[in-house]
This record gives C-alpha cells, structure tokens and sequence, in this order.
C-alpha cells in the first residue's frame, strides 16, 4: 500500500502538472497558517475554570501529600525504635523460629500487618476519602478495603522476600552488602514484571479478550507493525475502581500482553485509542523497561550506599537507647526504611524525570505509530481530571513524572504541523 501510494503521487505530479503545483501550493499555505499556540490553547480552553480549579487543586495536594507521608514514616520508625516494638516483634518471630532466616521473614511479615495497621487512618484518608472527594473514586469502603488487604498480603510475601534475601547479603558480605542489595533488587523486579501480568493484575481486575472489531484489528496491526510480539489483546474492568483511563504493555518474554482498560475502550473514540495504544507500543519498542531498571538499579544503589552511611551514623546516636546491635539486626529494619523514604523523597526529581523522559519518548513514538495527532491531544485533555494541566518549569521537574496535558497537546500540535502536507 505504501509503496502503491508513491507511485500514483508520482503519477499524478508528471501528468498533471498544474493540478500538483496547485497542491502543494495549498498545502505550503496550511502549513504557513498553522498556529501551533493557538491550536493548543483551543484544546486547553476545552476546560471549564471549575474543571481546572479542581484538576490543580487535586494534584497540587499531592505535593503535601509527599511531605505529610515522609512524616507519617518517620512517627512510625520512632515509635517501633523508641517504644521497644521493634525489639518485642523480634522477640515474638525468634519464640516461632530460632533459624536468622526464618525469623527475619516472620519479623518482616509481622512487621508489615504492624506498620500497616499504625499507619491505616492515614491511608483511609489519602486513598479513600480524598480520591472520593474528587470523584476520583467508584468503590464502596468495602470494596476498596478488600483490594488494600490483597495488596497488604503481596506487599507481606514479596517484601518479606525480597528484605529476607537483602539481609543475608548484609550479614555475608558485609561493607560492599549495599552493591549486592541493588543487583538483588533488580533481579526480584524482573521476576515481579514477569509475573505480574499472569499472577497479580487478574487478583485485582478481570482480564478478557477484546472483542472482535475494527478496534482490536487496528491496534494488532500496529503491533504487528512495530514488532511487538502479541497475538491478543486484552481489557479489564477497571471502571469498578475508577474512571480513569490506562494501557498497558506489560510482561516480559512469555508473559508479554498488551492490555487496556474498559474506560478506555467505552469513554474513548478509535482515534483517541489508537494514540493511546501507539504510545504503550512505544514503550515496548523503545525498551523502556529494561532501561527503566537500569536507572532504577543507579537510583537502589545510591539509595542502598545512603543507608550504609546513615544507619551506622544514627546508632552512635540513638543505638543504645533502641537496642540494636547493627545493620545486621532485623529489629533495626524501622531505622532502615525510614532512611530509604528519605532518600527516595529527595530522590523525587530524579525518579520523576527518568519516567517522564521515558512518557515522552513514548509519545514521540506513539505519533508517528498511530498518525493520529488530534486523538492523543484530546485524550490527553481527558487525563487532566488528575493531573495538572499547566504547571509552571519547578513544579514539573520536581513533581511530574508524565508530560503535561498542555506539553502533550502541543507536543501533537507541532507534530501535526511539520506532517501537514502528508
């Protein structure tokens, strides 16, 4: 096909000589005429003053929400250190099993259920009673618990793990533990992207083949065209949580599946769709996981390096009043998270920007994929019911970790004028 269209241009430009030069003619005069500002803010007016009041004020809280969480973390290591829990969790997981192994994990799991619990009515709040005051939320209390008790025991299990392997490394290599952490951590990531797709999206969501039609076609065509490696395409029933609108590539190898969401598929024209799925496709092509867990290797390993140096400098301190004997301690594992929420809250910029770099190369992508300017700017406009529309060069490098709505809508306006004349 694309090679039929070259030649009947072809044809038409030496037969028809005046009828070529008259459009190109035309179209040099669009292209002129195109005002990229001025069509970006036609999709920004698309807002009502109280839509946009709202969408800041909502994601304007977030910024406090940062602050008040790394505070809620630093109340709860004080009271399990300073109050002795840390020492009685210990006691309890060491009555069960005398092996370190075994009761470091029980530590960890009643660690876990511990912390939770302290830290619940802050969680109601943040995640249930704020998300419903922007109707940002459609479950009952119920409903939105049980999925908190799910993620409570894969955050118990997973966690645990993960934290049990990071000991042994700490009690086995000692000062170089922290160059061994990162590469622990980055290979329990792999094997969570693994399974994730299979074994814990379906806990919280049901996934379905799409139905047959000119949707599923078109984003199995561009697949296809891309060289993402899928036979399928599946949604999940995301609109019982909330209304907003995602897509996924997701998995790694086997487990590989692109996915979007019903809200998406029902709220959404084909054209807004298939912006949407030309960036997931980008991800995937881009190899944006696998670089993303070579940042976030860097990032884990800087992270581990802090709390090397800050846990010893905090014992010296504080130790004889907690009664932890080192880094090695599991009772000290309040100290130790408390300092990686430190790290990663001043981390917040650089965290952000590599995600952010990462969305935008995906909407590049996503562009020139799917050809569809005007869908991935008017869906960009119905993200904004959460995230800032406009925000000023501060707030979106220490704040967001996607585009804007208004860097995305000009992003695809730009686009749109450089490839008028095609």
């Amino acid at each position: 096909m694309k090679y039929l269209l070259i030649i009947l241009t072809s044809f038409f430009y030496f037969t028809v000589p005046a009828l070529a030069n008259e459009t190109l003619d035309l179209n040099q005069n669009r292209i002129e005429n195109f005002d990229i500002d001025a069509e970006t803010q036609k999709y920004i007016d698309t807002l009502t003053g109280e839509q946009k009041e709202q969408s800041d004020a909502y994601f304007e809280g977030g910024y406090w929400l940062l602050l008040w969480g790394l505070i809620v973390e630093l109340f709860v290591a004080w009271l399990l250190l300073a109050k002795g829990l840390s020492k009685k969790i210990k006691s309890i997981a060491e009555k069960i099993s005398t092996k370190v192994n075994l009761t470091n994990f029980l530590y960890l799991c009643i660690y876990s259920v511990v912390t939770y619990l302290i830290v619940l009515p802050w969680t109601i709040y943040a995640d249930y009673f704020r998300e419903k005051k922007y109707n940002l939320l459609n479950q009952s209390f119920g409903e939105w618990f049980g999925e908190e008790i799910i993620s409570l025991t894969l955050v118990t299990v997973f966690l645990g793990l993960l934290l049990t392997l990071l000991y042994v490394a700490i009690r086995k290599v000692r000062n170089t533990w922290w160059i061994w952490a990162s590469g622990i951590t980055m290979i329990f990531l792999v094997l969570i992207l693994f399974i994730s797709p299979v074994f814990i999206s379906p806990l919280f969501n049901e996934y379905t083949p799409l139905p047959e039609g000119e949707v599923k076609e078109s984003i199995l065509s561009m697949a296809k065209a891309n060289g993402v490696p899928v036979e399928n395409v599946y949604m999940f029933d995301a609109s019982k949580q909330s209304d907003r609108i995602s897509a996924n590539v997701s998995g790694i190898g086997s487990t590989i599946r692109i996915s979007m969401n019903d809200n998406l598929m029902n709220t959404c024209t084909e054209e807004e769709i298939k912006a949407v799925m030309g960036h997931e496709l980008g991800h995937y092509v881009l190899n944006h996981g696998y670089e993303s867990l070579l940042m976030f290797g860097l990032v884990f390993l800087f992270g581990f390096a802090f709390i090397n140096w800050g846990f010893e400098r905090a014992l010296k301190k504080w130790g004889q009043n907690w009664g932890i004997d080192g880094l090695s301690d599991i009772a000290g594992l309040p100290l130790f998270m408390v300092l990686f929420s430190i790290y990663f809250f001043f981390a917040t910029p650089i965290t952000n920007t590599i995600i952010r770099v990462n969305e935008t190369e995906a909407d590049i992508y996503g562009l020139n994929a799917a050809n569809e300017p005007e869908g991935f700017a008017s869906v960009s406009m119905k993200l904004s019911t959460y995230r800032k529309i406009s925000p000023g060069s501060v707030e979106r490098f220490l704040f967001f970790d996607h585009p804007s709505g208004y860097d995305r809508v000009r992003m695809s306006m730009e686009w749109k004028a450089e490839n008028l004349e095609e």
